[in-house]
């Protein structure tokens, strides 16, 4: 735990205000979402947000986030610039160091910008009254007619200014507020809710950045870690006398584990090369990749006393609403699907990669552990854990990451690194192969969805029933008006390691919805739009559809015979509708989307340029999953461990994308990295139906062409 006396002596002179975690509400939208740490009800000395201003009037704020692409670097900046009233230029943020930030769970479920976003407005908005204070302290006037206006105090009568830094100097002040500051409402924003360029983007780009990869030590070595053939082999006995014969390579046994160090990739991956392990099998075969959708059901009645469920319908406890069964016995209509989804993985631009360095102390060895990480932290947790450390000798530092998607929640290549460099006694550099990627990874689970329903003449859904095996709770539950509802989530025994994924399984669940509902509304011969709205009560949800049906031109038959399809979702506070236009063969099965038009609502808008890359990349990155990514498997080995093998999206597969963004400035900013990513697949599946008559109901719905499932 990090304490305010230690952050006062790490920061020196200059104002500090910081945030008591414990004072902060939770976010009653996030659902069942862990919340940030708050400790316990009278631990105010556990902080969740610091800002210093020094001096010189910068600004540094710390934050246990990361930056992995997604842009909250910048639109964190946006925030503290709006409240401070300082320029953009003058803001720095520190973020993910264990050591220097204040404990964050960490970087995911869309939690940076509704949660974060709105602790350090606060932190702001504290500064900027406490540096009022002092400036009208000094001048003698009243506070009324001071106002804070580009890093400075001015006074409106008279003109005169002082900047920050004028007002901190050769002062010691710390400010600790509560809940009850007051942010400046979306309205009155001049700062944030502009396109303010990425922060750091030049860096990026002429490649002046150091990620984790990039990093060097002096004395480092770089290192390699022996795998096992398949999953679930464990290491019998091992011969390394041979790999501790290449020139200069270390060799590090430990336990079950077994690594090299080399002063170059060539050498290490010689010394690799040179071990002559004995592997025993598992004892039992396991399914493969065309036989994993009857394991995940049959197995689902073992693995549900064991997991628990995530929102409601999740876990053996379903969800149930009204008469399910007299709804469905009195129906008009009845509809029943079974839906499938793939395993796919994370394919990050960046593979996980980390740098370990061990020091020795008065008090001790001190391990320092550079890696790209959404989730520093527990990390930092998983080092003590294996290494038999206690957490204040032990720093994990993140530097801005090339991407993570969900996949880079775990600390094993750090682990790795660190033991190799204990083991060598020197900095060791690890950065996993794409091939490791791809099979030691864990990959967003695959599932099964049966869905019922129940329709009247009318187009009204009089029933729902809806059951996930294995792929997840997340947005289970339907944002249709449906009387009688039975949602439920069943774990199962996954032969692959599973875990999360942008959007979780909101992406599966929301495709076999729309999918659905697509079916429903052609079954009672309605446009897929008109039934759509008919059964939506949430206003912002019915806006995203009209907005997104408007752009596209629904209800305009294309020239050339494409296909059309429309879906839409609700996740994590942000609401989604996609109109794709699609030109499929049936004869050959190929498909091509021509062009998506999508609506996004989360809120008041903090940065629409970064807001529109973050719709048009889940856009992007759900076109692999809908259309073609899957992992191909068969007994715990990953048969497609490469990218010529693993087909993810290319720039001859990105359509044409128009995004419309619906700026609630009425309404909180939430979170936008997972939702723009779930009517994608269900858009692209309709459309298919819509062009050729087969109706796809697995996902990926063409990686060997159309007709997995058909009607």
């Amino acid at each position: 735990m990090t304490t305010r006396r230690d952050f006062l002596k790490e920061v020196g002179g200059g104002l500090v205000v910081v945030l008591v975690a414990s004072r902060v509400p939770a976010l009653a939208t996030l659902g069942a979402e862990p919340s940030l740490h708050a400790g316990e009800a009278d631990d105010t000395d556990r902080i969740s947000a610091w800002l210093h201003i020094d001096e010189r009037g910068a600004v540094t704020v710390y934050t246990g986030k990361v930056e992995f692409g997604q842009g909250i670097r910048t639109s964190l900046t946006q925030h503290v610039a709006e409240e401070l009233r300082a320029p953009v230029e003058s803001i720095r943020l520190v973020m993910g160091d264990t050591e220097l930030t204040p404990f964050d769970m960490g970087t995911f479920g869309s939690r940076s910008t509704p949660q974060m976003g709105l602790q350090l407005r606060r932190v702001g908005a504290s500064a900027r009254e406490l540096l009022i204070g002092l400036a009208a302290e000094r001048w003698k006037v009243e506070r009324s007619r001071l106002v804070a206006e580009n890093g400075r105090i001015v006074d409106t009568q008279t003109k005169r200014a002082l900047g920050f830094g004028e007002l901190t100097a050769g002062r010691r002040l710390t400010e600790t507020i509560t809940a009850d500051v007051a942010p400046k409402p979306a309205t009155a924003w001049t700062i944030a809710g502009s396109s303010l360029p990425k922060v750091g983007a030049r860096d990026i780009v002429t490649g002046k950045h150091q990620y984790t990869s990039d990093m060097r030590l002096p004395g480092m070595l770089y290192g390699r870690v022996l795998r096992a053939p398949q999953m679930g082999a464990t290491l019998a006995n091992v011969d390394t006398s041979a790999a501790s014969a290449v020139k200069s390579a270390v060799v590090v046994h430990d336990g079950t584990f077994v690594g090299v160090a080399a002063p170059s990739s060539a050498e290490a991956k010689r010394a690799l090369e040179a071990i002559r392990p004995t592997w025993t099998p598992p004892s039992e075969p396991q399914p493969s990749s065309t036989s994993v959708h009857e394991h995940l059901k049959r197995s689902s009645s073992r693995a549900s006393g064991r997991q628990a469920g995530g929102e409601g319908g999740g876990g053996a406890q379903p969800f149930v609403h009204g008469n399910v069964d007299a709804a469905l016995a009195s129906a008009d209509h009845k509809l029943a699907r079974t839906y499938t989804v793939a395993y796919i993985a994370h394919v990050p631009l960046e593979p996980r990669a980390a740098l370990a360095q061990w020091t020795r102390g008065a008090e001790g060895d001190r391990l320092t552990v550079w890696t790209g990480t959404q989730r520093p932290f527990a990390v930092r947790d998983e080092l003590v854990r294996a290494l038999g450390l206690v957490p204040e000798r032990v720093r994990v530092i993140v530097p801005d990451t090339g991407s993570g998607y969900g996949g880079k929640h775990t600390g094993e290549v750090a682990v790795e690194a660190a033991r190799l460099a204990r083991g060598a006694g020197k900095p060791v550099k690890l950065v996993w192969s794409r091939e490791e990627e791809f099979r030691w990874a864990y990959f967003r689970p695959a599932g099964v969805i049966d869905v019922g329903a129940a329709v009247s003449e009318d187009g009204a859904i009089t029933a729902w029933t809806f059951d996930n095996y294995n792929s997840g709770p997340a947005a289970i539950r339907p944002s249709y008006a449906i009387a009688n509802q039975r949602v439920a989530f069943h774990p199962s025994d996954s032969p692959l390691r599973q875990g999360s994924y942008r959007g979780l399984a909101a992406t599966a669940n929301n495709f076999a919805r729309e999918m659905h509902v697509d079916e429903l509304a052609r079954l009672v011969s309605m446009d897929p739009l008109a039934f759509r709205v008919k059964n939506i009560e949430d206003a912002r949800l019915r806006a995203v559809l009209e907005a997104a049906a408007e752009k596209f031109g629904w209800g305009k038959k294309p020239e050339r015979g494409n296909g059309v399809g429309i879906a839409c979702g609700f996740e994590k506070g942000g609401y989604i509708a996609a109109c794709a236009e699609v030109a499929a063969d049936r004869a050959s099965g190929a498909v091509k989307i021509v062009r998506v038009v999508a609506a996004f609502d989360c809120g008041a808008v903090v940065n629409p340029a970064g807001l529109r890359s973050q719709i048009s990349g889940g856009i992007v990155q759900g076109i692999g999953g809908a259309l073609f990514e899957a992992v191909d498997f068969e007994n715990g080995v990953v048969r497609n461990a490469r990218l010529a093998q693993y087909r993810v999206p290319r720039f001859l597969d990105v359509p044409e994308i128009a995004v419309i963004l619906i700026n609630r400035k009425d309404q909180p900013s939430m979170g936008a990295g997972e939702t723009p990513i779930i009517a994608i697949a269900p858009a692209v599946g309709a459309a298919i139906y819509d062009a050729t008559g087969i109706r796809v109901r697995s996902l990926p719905m063409a990686r060997n062409g159309l007709g997995a499932s058909t009607t």
